[in-house]
């Protein structure tokens, strides 16, 4: 320890002596002073107080001997750091490590899980050879903790913006969103994949161009309507898919507003109804004195499905039944207003649907789960008979159902179910109504 030396010679000033030692130790942050080769010659105050130990179980011990560390690999993360300065003369940080330290019994004893992180400085002599390591070490464990707080919520963050874009993907709805100013910026997947057209060529106003050319004024005076006035947009049209066709859609859309009630976006979605509309019109050529109770049940739908079906925010909104069923026993962790209006007296979430709708056993809609979740086969339900309490009193009514069941995946894993269902009930009972040999005026 003869290079420690210089710490208790002091030089004149204005004929006072400096005693650098005590100079040295009431620094305000935690250094630790070493030789060369690692042989602890004195700390700060700070540096006391903060390792928990007394400077003279330190003294003229090694850095490991007066403060073991925790494992092999911090141990070899601080000999890298010191090997780096002994040979490029240069400081050195050293990458965070975990020392923990044991509290004394006074303040209840124990070890408290700690993070630090250590820059070592090589001092010189005249000769430019080292002759101290000074270590810098400071006490990150707050910083570190809260970091790593941010990087988990950032993650979960993450994780549910995907887990919510996959739900939307998975959608059977031609979802869309636009500006305040009405320019569209977003087509989902099943959009692009119904029109055959990349993103680029639907942005902003090109969308209109996928539209009938007969429909095409309309639609968009429609749209500049709802835009200006902030009103909901529903409108029919025929919409051309990828092979040329053109189908009829039923699209409607909901601004979004902030606090100030200011629109922020429009949400829009649309179902193909071809097959309602071609329906419609088959009955009426089959009887034009039809006609106007056939209008009536079409139009009966529509105001059905607009009552039932405001749509949302994305989902919330949405104009159709939806629920996310989860895991292998079709556990319910999402529903939507429109799915729970059919079961307005039960509570769904977090009930398996066996127990929750223990009438739809017998009818085969668990197995029909249990076969799409195995196998992953996604059904299709068309005018579906189910026989459901829906009022509570026990009593079960027949209702028809247009339903999706399909399988989702998370982290590569089968997670659960998608449920998307119409309820074409009275335009079934109408049909039915119509199709009765009976109901032929002669």
């Amino acid at each position: 320890m003869g290079a420690y030396c210089c710490f208790s010679t002091s030089m004149p000033t204005r004929n006072l002596p400096i005693d650098y030692q005590k100079l040295f130790r009431a620094l305000p942050e935690n250094f630790l002073l070493l030789a060369p080769d690692g042989l602890v010659l004195d700390n700060t105050d700070g540096h006391v107080a903060a390792s928990l130990k007394p400077r003279e179980e330190a003294v003229g011990k090694t850095i490991f001997e007066a403060y073991p560390t925790p494992d092999e690999q911090s141990t070899q993360v601080i000999r890298d750091s010191h090997d780096y300065v002994r040979q490029h003369l240069q400081p050195h940080t050293m990458p965070i490590i975990r020392y923990s330290l044991e509290r004394p019994a006074e303040q209840g004893g124990g070890y408290e899980e700690m993070y630090w992180q250590a820059t070592h400085y090589p001092i010189l002599d005249e000769q430019g050879q080292l002759e101290f390591i000074l270590q810098r070490t400071q006490n990150i464990t707050e910083q570190y903790r809260a970091q790593l707080r941010a990087e988990q919520v950032q993650q979960e963050l993450a994780e549910q913006q995907e887990r919510n874009r996959f739900i939307l993907e998975s959608l059977p709805i031609l979802v869309w969103t636009a500006l305040p100013t009405g320019e569209r910026d977003y087509f989902s997947s099943r959009w692009l994949q119904f029109t055959g057209r990349p993103l680029e060529a639907e942005l902003n106003n090109q969308w209109i161009h996928n539209i009938h050319p007969d429909d095409q004024a309309r639609v968009q005076k429609q749209w500049n309507e709802s835009v200006a006035t902030g009103q909901p947009y529903q409108v029919e049209y025929r919409l051309r898919r990828h092979d040329g066709q053109y189908r009829w859609v039923l699209m409607r859309a909901m601004p979004r507003y902030n606090a100030n009630h200011e629109i922020t976006m429009w949400v829009g979605g649309g179902t193909d109804i071809q097959d309602q509309k071609q329906m419609v019109q088959e009955l009426l050529e089959t009887n034009e004195q039809q006609a106007l109770l056939s209008d009536q049940a079409y139009q009966a739908y529509q105001l059905a499905e607009t009552q039932r079906e405001t749509f949302y925010n994305l989902f919330m909104q949405t104009p159709a039944m939806i629920c996310i069923l989860r895991g292998p026993e079709h556990r319910f962790e999402f529903v939507n207003p429109e799915y729970q209006k059919l079961f307005p007296h039960r509570q769904l979430i977090g009930k398996t649907v066996a127990e929750v709708l223990p009438e739809v056993i017998e009818q085969g809609f668990v197995t029909l789960l249990d076969n799409v979740y195995n196998t992953g086969e996604a059904f299709v339900g068309n005018e579906q008979e189910i026989m459901l309490d829906r009022d509570g009193s026990g009593q079960l009514q027949r209702s028809y159902l247009n339903f999706t069941y399909q399988l989702f995946m998370e982290g590569g894993q089968k997670a659960g179910i998608t449920v998307f269902a119409f309820d074409v009930t009275n335009l079934v009972l109408a049909r039915q109504a119509l199709e009765r040999p009976d109901s032929t005026v002669q």
